[in-house]
């Protein structure tokens, strides 16, 4: 499929040609969203810990007669029904069961989300910048005149150099490297940039069947 290069160097029209593999498939939103679950559950640590009726310290002793009183039978204070027992199904801390996702269905929902950017017509590709930008109304003014606000920029390193000055402080936009490409990111913003050479190093990434 071909793209137009949106150019902030200089105005040539040219285009680039994108794998269909990776922005003409049939998308499945229950693998997109399951990754994002995924991602968020990774995003904080699990670090709340309540004691269970095991973890704490005290007697064992019956408190009061199995039988006799007429009341319900109480093995010790330790149950969660008592001040200073055990909690009942409180966060366990860093045993806290993580859900995993393999690599594969990861790389395929990251080319599911590209499919739904691109069919919403919100995928756009910008043309590796050789030479810094140093004014935040330069960048601005290329954003506004190409309807790109809300947007996430997915750079390779050299452009990440020479936009991020330019970039940092405009609202509603977030840069981040090629490799660090994620669905959360790109579902939280309305518009996709991605760079040219970020392009092939997603097409790589997401068709190479070994990583």
């Amino acid at each position: 499929m071909k793209f137009k290069l949106l150019n902030l160097e200089n105005n040539k029209s040219e285009t680039i040609e994108v794998s269909d593999k990776i922005l003409k498939h049939k998308i499945n939103y229950k693998l997109i969203k399951s990754v994002i679950d995924w991602q968020l559950n990774h995003l904080k640590p699990r670090t709340a810990k309540t004691k269970q009726k095991n973890e704490i310290k005290g007697s064992t002793k019956k408190i009061v007669p199995q039988k006799g009183s007429g009341g319900a039978r109480h093995a010790s204070r330790k149950a969660p029904i008592f001040v200073g027992g055990g909690v009942a199904h409180g966060p366990k801390g860093a045993v806290y069961k993580i859900k995993k996702i393999n690599k594969k269905v990861r790389k395929l929902a990251l080319a599911h989300t590209l499919s739904k950017k691109n069919s919403d017509k919100n995928l756009f590709i910008l043309s590796d910048v050789k030479k810094e930008i140093k004014k935040t109304k330069e960048f601005n003014n290329f954003l506004k005149k190409n309807n790109l606000m809300n947007v996430v920029i997915i750079s390779d390193l050299e452009t990440l150099k020479n936009i991020n000055k330019s970039a940092r402080n405009i609202k509603n936009l977030k840069i981040i490297n090629d490799a660090g490409a994620n669905i959360f990111d790109m579902m939280k913003y309305k518009n996709v940039l991605l760079t040219q050479s970020s392009v092939k190093n997603l097409e790589k990434r997401i068709l190479n069947e070994k990583n």
